[in-house]
């Protein structure tokens, strides 16, 4: 009875905080479908007394998104195939290879995410103004193609692969590299997913960097042009929901289909440390 109890609590308490998570994106959607008259109006309406679908043909035409739409998918995937290469290789070296001062490198670097990312923008900016990379790609995708998150995430996964594995296959003759690259990194696919999506989510999402280092439209990215519904004469809430439902609309549906692998990709990386 008292089990059944505390499963009960816990179900109404994550319950609870489920309806807290989804209240914003029900408002976002229910405001992109109203009317401008009613996005302010007093109380607020959840359900809207006309259903404005054309907000969203609308949205499409304050701002060039079809630009910002393919400079976000360049890249999201340019940052995330840089960042996966980077995390297999660093993870698979501290996690699998002996060499001097591992554990004090690996410290620092694990250091370094106490750093408050804030800080690091004026350094890297003038970095890459220096090397006159501003208002290009290459200052969108190259400063974010290495985590040290991501390299803690896989490295504690590669642990948890029996090393039984690494021997049989240097008996066979197989290379450091052709080991990580044909028994690791299969092995690996539910942790690799999650780096993945997590890097994924983040670029599409990324706004102040994007905005930081880019000054004309063509390199604009989805989250930087939202900017555009805010003008002097006010804010055109229900083109802005809009237009915000169509860039997280997206990532939601990539997430639903990649969380077994999310949920798997965590739990395994805990079980050793």
């Amino acid at each position: 009875m008292k089990s059944a109890l505390s499963k009960s609590t816990i179900y109404i308490v994550l319950s609870a905080g489920a309806i807290l998570m989804l209240l914003p994106f029900v408002w976002m959607i229910s405001t992109s479908l109203k009317a401008s008259n009613e996005v302010m109006s007093m109380p607020p309406a959840w359900i809207p007394s006309e259903w404005k679908f054309s907000n969203f043909a609308e949205a499409l035409k304050v701002a060039p998104f079809d630009r910002y739409f393919l400079n976000s998918v360049i890249v999201t995937i340019l940052s995330t195939i840089g960042e996966l290469l980077t995390t297999i290789l660093a993870a698979y070296a501290f996690s699998r290879i002996q060499f001097f001062g591992k554990n004090v490198v690996f410290a620092v670097l694990l250091g370094t995410m106490m750093v408050p990312s804030e800080v690091l923008l004026i350094p890297n900016f003038v970095t890459l103004s220096n090397l006159g990379w501003i208002d290009s790609y290459k200052a969108l995708v190259v400063p974010w193609v290495a985590s040290v998150f991501a390299i803690f995430l896989l490295r504690q996964y590669f642990l948890g692969i029996p090393k039984e594995l690494s021997y049989a296959a240097k008996v066979d003759g197989c290379s450091e590299f052709k080991f990580l690259w044909y028994v690791m990194t299969p092995l690996a696919k539910p942790a690799l997913i999650t780096v993945a999506l997590l890097k994924v989510i983040n670029s599409w999402n990324a706004f102040l960097w994007p905005l930081i280092v880019t000054n004309t439209q063509e390199l604009r990215t989805l989250p930087v042009g939202l900017s555009a519904f805010t003008t002097e004469a006010g804010v055109k809430y229900e083109l802005l929901m809009a237009a915000s439902t169509m860039v997280v609309l997206p990532m939601i549906i990539l997430f639903f289909i990649l969380q077994k692998y999310v949920v798997a990709g965590v739990a395994r990386s805990g079980l050793k440390g």
